[in-house]
């Protein structure tokens, strides 16, 4: 009754060989963006948020949810609802875990655009609007949940 197992080899051992360059195209809220891999440049967290934004905005995700949140701001100072929900939306995606770490999203030229974002907004906005809502909000998601 000896079982006899094989070993198979899932990262052969020796020099790896060198990445093609391949380049792709997605659809953003920014318009059609080219995006080209650099094997000499070094790693990004954000190199494929380009490809899910495209998911996002081809599924109608990201408008859906904007447009299904609850949230209702009426001060003249107030940021946009796209702009408060991409800014968590990053964040989230960057690994952030503390609303502080907001602020390393700020100085990101690139991203924000693509979600169709004027900016990023402060570390101090998300956690003050967390139970901002008007009462025909409330009482319309009321409504949906049951």
């Amino acid at each position: 009754m000896g079982t006899e197992t094989t070993s198979v080899a899932v990262h052969p051992e020796g020099v790896q060989p060198e990445v093609e360059a391949w380049s792709a195209v997605a659809d953003t809220y920014a318009g059609r963006v080219h995006v080209e891999w650099d094997a000499t440049a070094p790693v990004t967290p954000f190199g494929q948020l380009p490809f899910f934004i495209e998911y996002l905005k081809q599924g109608g995700l990201f408008d859906g949810w904007v447009a299904d949140c609850p949230l209702s701001l009426s001060s003249p100072n107030a940021p946009r609802k796209r702009d408060l929900l991409g800014t968590v939306l990053l964040s989230v995606l960057a690994g952030h875990r503390r609303y502080a770490h907001i602020t390393a999203l700020r100085g990101d030229p690139v991203n924000p655009p693509l979600l169709g974002m004027r900016k990023v907004l402060s570390e101090s906005l998300p956690p003050r609007r967390r139970g901002t809502r008007c009462a025909a909000t409330s009482a319309r998601s009321r409504k949906r949940r049951g």
